[in-house]
């Protein structure tokens, strides 16, 4: 008797373990299978797009499908809107990422909201709102990813209420640092960021992993980032890893 609860609570903290693998306490899901080496791609943009077209490419060339994250000012852009319309058409998942890029909560005291729920919910709903108009559907985008990529559990909350699944990056690598320029405290060049990913392939696995990068940055970087995607890509493959859109990596948790 004492063997078999045993084995149970064995297989209870294995199934624990697994889900603290997918999602952090704020409730967001961050990984995919870890037992499968799948990776996903993600591009976030707000007011940049000057890698869109470098991106397009490179993705159409390798065969692989990807996700975009845009907010309601990138959609409603109209030097954008062709790229939206070519994203669309090569079969990216494409989802909202707040209307306005609003921070939701404090940096220092992240419980510290500096929304309300009508406030996140209005702003939201405008960003479906630009993405309808390219023909995407709430339905068909219900992976949302938050600006600035902070959030607590209470904007988890709410996104749950409004039938969407609040996601993030996977953390471990420094991808997520290619929008940082020369005068910030916090630069990381590409060398440095490119280095971070396979070092922690390396030691650990990207199996599952959500890997974000941006479509586009500020002037003030010349070291861009996207320009490592072949590069990427191609180390990526020879490792072994297959590249999934973040709804075929995530829809079995």
């Amino acid at each position: 008797m004492k063997l078999k609860i045993s084995r149970f609570l064995l297989f209870l903290l294995f199934c624990f373990s697994v889900k603290a693998q997918t999602q952090n306490q704020y409730g967001a899901n961050l990984r995919g299978d870890i037992n499968k080496k799948h990776i996903s791609m993600v591009f976030t943009g707000h007011e940049f797009a000057d890698g869109g077209e470098f991106i397009l490419e490179i993705l159409k060339k390798e065969k692989i499908r990807a996700s975009f994250f845009f907010t309601g000012d990138f959609y409603r852009n109209k030097n954008f809107e062709i790229l939206i319309k070519n994203l669309k058409k090569s079969g990216h998942y494409l989802g909202a990422h707040s209307d306005k890029h609003l921070l939701y909560c404090a940096w220092a005291k992240r419980d510290s909201l500096l929304v309300s729920k009508e406030e996140f919910l209005s702003d939201l709903n405008k960003n479906y709102a630009e993405m309808a108009r390219f023909g995407i559907k709430k339905s068909d985008a219900k992976f949302f990813l938050p600006p600035y990529e902070w959030y607590n559990d209470t904007i988890s909350g709410w996104t749950e209420e409004a039938d969407l699944q609040l996601i993030n990056y996977t953390s471990g690598t420094l991808s997520n640092a290619d929008y940082t320029t020369p005068d910030m405290k916090n630069y990381k060049n590409s060398e440095v960021i490119y280095k971070s990913i396979f070092g922690y392939e390396s030691k650990n696995t990207l199996n599952g992993f959500i890997l974000l990068i941006h479509i586009g940055t500020s002037p003030l970087r010349t070291d861009k980032f996207y320009f490592r995607l072949p590069e990427l890509i191609n180390d990526l493959k020879r490792k072994g890893y297959e590249f999934k859109r973040v709804d075929e990596l995530l829809e079995n948790n």
